[in-house]
């Protein structure tokens, strides 16, 4: 009995132990599979970009569309995101049957041409687009195809929630999304770098002004029946731009014409003649340089004949006029007189130093560099002097006008809001000391007297107290200036006792109407426009109306008054 029971104990612990072996085999296969997995899994993640790899198939390479980050306004509105968009791709050597696939595919997608498709589907080509940018219901609708040779690849698309608002700052990107214009073009190192996708770039655009500004310029596009317009609106004590519209404009979103007239933004990229906003510059230096006192009297009785030309007066007044006068009147007799006070080489000098002799400063690709006089003798000076014989962008005039008002100081435009700007580059606060602040001063009282007795009396609004210039230059058709072709500009600013916004409207070839008896001069066609902006914008960026503050200012600067 004893050596049988221990017999069977020991059949019992080889079956077990032969049980044992065999589970131990399997076990073996799964824990040696599942480190396979869990390696390749850590290695993928820690070494590898999956936005980097490429997928290549014989000789193509397919490179799988990288992040861009995000364009937002000062306020963090979005103004450029990306949104999944995948593409449809075809390996034509797994398409066994290309006239049925070719039917099928166009059946999905009917924008596509059938002929195009099939070539495709045809060829020896080992990879190929068939159409980018795919909706989800298309994205579905080609997976129930079930054709293996079809490849959804993931992709993103660009997109410009605001569609033509700020097209012209923000630029566009390509089917690639490469950049061709705009901040995308000019601060592409940082929206295509992965390892900042997820810092959006902050502009200074506000959008509400941008909003604004566009549709007051295209109301008066439309009244006036004009070409074109620009417009601009800068913090004079920071250079930021909180608007920059031109017209015509584009959407990104839709198809891009690269050489189409509207994709040319008129505030960087053409010089004009600026007309009389110009006497800004030639008042500021003759004040600034000493040569000229604002109680000194110029001859404009008669028109002023130099070198075989005569320069007259669009509101001759036909006497004697004081500087403030001069300046309100808009005398170009006056000016080209005062410009012969300052002489050619300082007058070259300052209008270097306001930044007219270089290509505008700001964060965007193609600027335009002025378009100067090829000789500069008395001539030239004194039709300079007037705005006439030199050529400058708006945002040349618009950081000039700010240097002006706002004690004296250069600042360089910028698209990027210095709330958000942690550049090293950011801000400081200075710019550059080109004229006095004693001069600067001066200034504003003479821009403040032309909109209330001089041309810019449209651009008037109650409760704020508005200065500023008109401008209206003839356009050079055919090699000669133009009558009736005309550029018609205001620049204002508000509020003059403490300059905070400079802003800018222009329209290219406006035709006066019944209400402006039929004149297309900066006064009648520009100045309502900022003046419109100005009473919109104001309370929405802080600056409250005051009531009673024309009586004051009034006593304050009197036409010719005798504070020198």
């Amino acid at each position: 009995m004893r050596s049988a029971d221990l017999h069977i104990e020991g059949a019992k612990y080889a079956a077990i132990e032969v049980a044992r072996n065999r589970l131990l085999v399997p076990v073996f296969l799964f824990v040696l599979c599942f480190s396979v997995l869990a390696v390749r899994l850590v290695s993928i993640s820690m070494f590898e970009d999956i936005s980097d790899r490429i997928t290549q198939v014989g000789s193509d390479k397919v490179e799988i569309v990288r992040d861009r980050a995000d364009i937002l306004d000062r306020n963090g509105i979005i103004l450029a995101t990306n949104l999944s968009a995948p593409s449809l791709a075809v390996r034509p050597r797994l398409i066994t049957d290309p006239l049925e696939v070719a039917g099928k595919i166009v059946a999905v997608l009917p924008e596509l041409n059938r002929t195009r498709v099939l070539n495709k589907l045809k060829s020896s080509r080992h990879f190929l687009y068939l159409k980018r940018n795919l909706t989800p219901k298309q994205v579905w609708k080609v997976n129930a195809l079930g054709e293996p040779g079809l490849i959804l690849e993931e992709a993103e698309k660009r997109v410009y929630p605001q569609g033509r608002l700020a097209s012209h700052v923000l630029g566009y990107v390509d089917v690639d999304n490469k950049p061709q214009a705009g901040v995308e073009k000019f601060f592409n190192d940082h929206l295509s770098n992965p390892e900042r996708s997820n810092e959006p770039l902050y502009l200074s655009l506000d959008l509400r002004v941008q909003y604004i500004m566009r549709e007051e310029l295209s109301r008066a596009m439309e009244k006036f029946s004009a070409k074109g317009a620009a417009g601009i609106v800068m913090d004079v004590n920071t250079g930021e731009v909180l608007a920059m519209t031109s017209l015509p404009d584009f959407d990104a979103n839709e198809s891009i014409r690269p050489g189409a007239p509207e994709m040319k933004n008129r505030n960087i990229l053409e010089p004009y003649e600026m007309g009389s906003g110009f006497k800004s510059f030639t008042i500021a230096m003759a004040l600034d340089s000493g040569v000229v006192k604002l109680n000194d009297g110029f001859d404009a009785t008669e028109p002023l004949k130099v070198g075989g030309r005569t320069i007259h007066d669009d509101h001759a007044k036909k006497r004697v006029l004081t500087v403030p006068e001069i300046f309100t009147f808009s005398s170009n007799i006056g000016a080209s007189l005062i410009i012969r006070e300052v002489g050619i080489d300082r007058q070259k000098t300052y209008l270097e130093r306001f930044g007219m002799f270089d290509k505008p400063n700001i964060e965007l690709t193609g600027l335009s560099r002025p378009i100067l006089p090829r000789r500069w003798g008395e001539i030239q000076s004194m039709t300079v002097s007037y705005g006439h014989g030199i050529a400058v962008t708006p945002l040349h005039l618009v950081s000039g006008i700010a240097a002006v008002v706002n004690g004296g100081r250069l600042i360089p435009a910028t698209l990027v809001s210095h709330d958000h700007d942690q550049s090293q580059d950011a801000y400081d606060g200075a710019g550059v000391q080109i004229i006095s602040s004693d001069t600067s001063r001066k200034m504003r009282d003479l821009m403040r007297l032309a909109v209330d007795y001089g041309s810019g009396a449209n651009a008037r609004v109650d409760g704020y107290r508005v200065g500023g210039k008109t401008g209206t230059a003839e356009k050079v058709v055919d090699g000669h200036y133009s009558r009736t072709n005309k550029i018609t500009s205001f620049v204002g600013v508000f509020p003059m006792d403490n300059p905070k916004y400079v802003v800018f409207a222009m329209l290219d070839e406006p035709q006066g109407t019944e209400d402006t008896f039929y004149r297309a001069t900066g006064g009648w066609i520009a100045a309502p426009v900022v003046g419109k902006v100005i009473r919109r914008i104001g309370p929405m960026l802080g600056v409250v109306p005051e009531v009673g503050i024309e009586e004051r200012f009034q006593d304050l600067i009197l036409i010719g008054n005798k504070r020198d």
